[in-house]
């Protein structure tokens, strides 16, 4: 089974996550810079050819788009037009920077370390997956 790949995209960095090849776990990837993050999607696609790209879709508390949407559409005709054939989902990302940052004081996460830039993008973007993930599977029965 391909990977599934998710990005929290921001104007400076964006979290990357993917699953594992049988699609159970979301892990933190890393990040990149914004402006080098197509050339690094490229590449991944080529090695690893991933089933789809999900894109955190930040939204207002109250449903409307956060400014940085724009941004984010603009990123992804992009991405359509150089990579056509990989498919793009989006999933709501409300929350995650927040569920980020207490994720990593729960695991006990040193403040110097939850300061490190892209450390909040890169939970954020395991968050969106798994939301991702929770919300395309099937009754469980387990």
């Amino acid at each position: 089974m391909p990977k599934i790949l998710a990005f929290d995209i921001g104007t400076k960095r964006t979290g990357i996550a993917e699953t594992d090849p049988m699609q159970i776990i979301a892990e933190a990837v890393g990040y990149v810079e914004t402006k080098d993050l197509l050339n690094w999607l490229k590449d991944y696609v080529q090695r690893e050819n991933p089933e789809c790209l999900v894109i955190g879709e930040p939204k207002r508390m109250h449903g409307v788009p956060s400014d940085v949407e724009g941004f984010i559409q603009s990123w992804m005709k992009k991405t359509q037009k150089a990579l056509p054939e990989l498919k793009m989902e989006r999933q709501d990302e409300r929350f995650t920077s927040s569920m980020a940052q207490k994720a990593m004081i729960a695991g006990g996460m040193k403040k110097m370390k939850r300061r490190e830039k892209g450390m909040v993008d890169q939970i954020s973007a395991v968050l969106i997956l798994q939301a991702y993930m929770d919300r395309n599977s099937g009754p469980s029965f387990l």
